[in-house]
């Protein structure tokens, strides 16, 4: 039954790797999506530098982009000694991710206190104090 073809799938190095390429595939086009964006904002409005959509487009390029090649490598990566560098290389995605999203959350934040005529002057130093405070206890 299914119990039997989840411990084929998991016990055969073949399928593990199928699955991880299409993983990585995956990750892959998200990062292009991401890295178009990207560009196709900077073409349209190089004149505003590193505003938090285009920050926000380029840490999904390289979270993405990052979880790709390691579903890629994952094999390698495995390998990894001392066995504290593999912990690193495989949280390092899912830490940016946090920025990533966190950053999101800053932007939304913004919107809603300029909207209200607030400052926001303790959004920002709000922002890099969480994500200090989670890189730090990761």
């Amino acid at each position: 039954g299914a119990v039997d073809w989840w411990k084929d799938v998991n016990d055969s190095p073949m399928w593990q790797d199928r699955i991880f390429h299409a993983l990585a595939v995956l990750y892959g086009i998200v990062s292009v999506v991401a890295l178009v964006q990207l560009i196709r904002i900077e073409c349209r409005v190089p004149e505003y530098g590193w505003t938090t959509q285009k920050v926000f487009h380029f840490l999904n390029f390289i979270v993405n982009g990052v979880r790709a090649i390691v579903f890629v490598l994952r094999r390698n990566v495995q390998l990894i000694q001392p066995e504290i560098l593999q912990h690193v290389v495989l949280d390092m995605p899912g830490l940016a991710f946090f920025t990533t999203y966190a950053l999101l959350v800053l932007f939304w934040a913004e919107i809603y206190y300029q909207a209200r005529a607030m400052s926001t002057d303790g959004l920002r130093p709000t922002f890099y104090w969480i994500n200090g405070v989670v890189y730090a206890i990761q």
